[in-house]
């Protein structure tokens, strides 16, 4: 694991896709692991040969194909949800030699891994969005009454590679925590279209409205995350009485239009993840 940490197991990464493999050139470039104690399960023979030529990684495209032990690794899922009722049941053993379970797959929640990897399995469930493709996601973690602090340690460790850590003690809000940070870059990256489309209608050309758009909310939101004020106070602050803004905001803030959508946007993500989740 993370010299950092003074571990020495190994990480089992189970799937090499967008989540997986941004967390593998995190962890690799930024060496918060070293090549040696990362082990990968990545059937696509593409996505396989990539890694094992970029990091001289151990890759594998199942676990049965691993003919020497691995030893009690940390196993991090990083496919898709609807894998894992083939590929979960075949970590069991490890589970119950105490291997430390780390899921990033949407929807799966401690109840259904604990049911295939026994009720004793220290398990962490993760929710992070697609900014982590780049070092700037947001991941929500939350863990089951297993898992001891040095493990959480670790977990904020692998995690922290790709962006910002929080926890939460009620599993619960892992469902919001979907609605508004996995779900949350498409509401972002659709305001992105609709304002560039606005500006486009407006006389500009497609170029300059496009990086009009890109470029203000990027700043908007690196300010927001900057500044001590509010996104409130920030807002008023660009708003002059009679102004351009206040024109404009006067239309998306009219009888709470734009509140009341963004409020049903993310109570159907809510409900849409429990569904999932069973």
């Amino acid at each position: 694991m993370a010299r950092q940490t003074g571990d020495n197991s190994r990480i089992l990464l189970v799937g090499a896709g967008k989540m997986g493999g941004a967390l593998v050139d995190a962890w690799l470039t930024r060496k918060i692991i070293q090549s040696s104690d990362l082990v990968l399960i990545e059937p696509d023979i593409a996505r396989a040969k990539h890694f094992r030529e970029t990091y001289s990684l151990q890759t594998f495209e199942t676990l049965e194909a691993i003919n020497t032990g691995v030893g009690q690794p940390i196993v991090v899922f990083a496919i898709k949800p609807q894998a894992m009722d083939a590929v979960v049941p075949l970590y069991r053993d490890l589970a119950q030699q105490g291997s430390l379970i780390l899921s990033i797959a949407a929807g799966k929640t401690l109840d259904y891994f604990e049911g295939i990897l026994g009720a004793n399995s220290p398990i962490v469930r993760a929710m992070p969005n697609t900014p982590a493709s780049i070092g700037k996601g947001m991941t929500v973690l939350c863990s089951n009454d297993h898992v001891n602090s040095k493990q959480k340690t670790l977990c904020q460790a692998l995690v922290s590679a790709v962006g910002k850590v929080r926890w939460v003690n009620n599993e619960e809000l892992m469902d919001p925590v979907t609605a508004v940070s996995g779900s949350g870059p498409a509401y972002v990256f659709l305001l992105i279209e609709v304002l560039a489309e606005a500006g486009l209608k407006a006389g500009l050309d497609q170029d300059l409205a496009n990086e009009l758009a890109v470029t203000t909310v990027a700043g908007a939101a690196a300010l927001a995350e900057e500044s001590a004020l509010s996104p409130s106070i920030l807002r008023q602050n660009v708003t002059s009485p009679g102004g351009t803004t206040e024109a404009a905001l006067t239309v998306l803030m009219s009888n709470d239009r734009l509140s009341e959508l963004f409020l049903q946007a993310v109570n159907k993500a809510v409900t849409r993840s429990r569904e999932l989740a069973g």
